[in-house]
């Protein structure tokens, strides 16, 4: 297979090897290619993690076990209002 780098790319590679953190080119795109699967890893998981999460919020619902979304936001401006409060009476930084 043959790619195409940019300029910074290419130089980036060469840095690294000049730094001595890598032996070749090669090695420096074998090091970045696992971490971009790594990264693709955890962001599946996480996706799957999410699509779980909605459908338990969705079977929660579908059995009326849901809480009303202005009462959410107002139990939200009271903590807001109330750690603001804290914060200038000191009590918390």
């Amino acid at each position: 297979m043959n790619i195409s780098l940019s300029l910074e790319a290419q130089k980036f590679i060469e840095e690294q090897v000049n730094s001595g953190r890598y032996s070749s080119a090669t090695e420096v795109v074998g090091e970045a290619l696992r971490l971009l699967s790594d990264k693709e890893s955890i962001r599946s998981k996480h996706f799957v993690e999410l699509k779980e999460k909605i459908r338990m919020g969705i079977e929660k619902l579908d059995r009326g076990e849901g809480i009303d979304g202005e009462e959410v936001f107002a139990e939200l401006e009271a903590d807001i209002k109330c750690i603001e409060t804290e914060m200038k009476q000191g009590i918390i930084k």
